[in-house]
């Protein structure tokens, strides 16, 4: 299960991401999008974990959450269109 994390502050990394969800479970994979040109997070990025119960305690635990200043919005990832 993917889930999506937003409002992320722009010197976020992706070990800085990992760090912040691994209370919940230990993920697959998980990435900051970070823009072409500047290299800088574009302020979002994916957390994908195999057990769903754990993403969903992630989201539980997170969405709201102050990490570095921000509120963060944590829900399941739709699908790209």
């Amino acid at each position: 299960m993917k889930i999506y994390v937003g409002n992320l502050s722009w010197e976020t990394s992706d070990s800085d991401l990992r760090d912040l969800v691994a209370p919940y479970g230990a993920p697959d994979s998980v990435k900051v999008i970070v823009d072409r040109d500047t290299n800088r997070s574009k302020g979002f990025g994916f957390v994908e974990f195999s057990d769903p119960a754990q993403a969903n305690a992630a989201i539980a635990g997170l969405n709201g959450k102050d990490f570095k200043g921000r509120p963060l919005t944590v829900n399941e990832a739709r699908p790209k269109r």
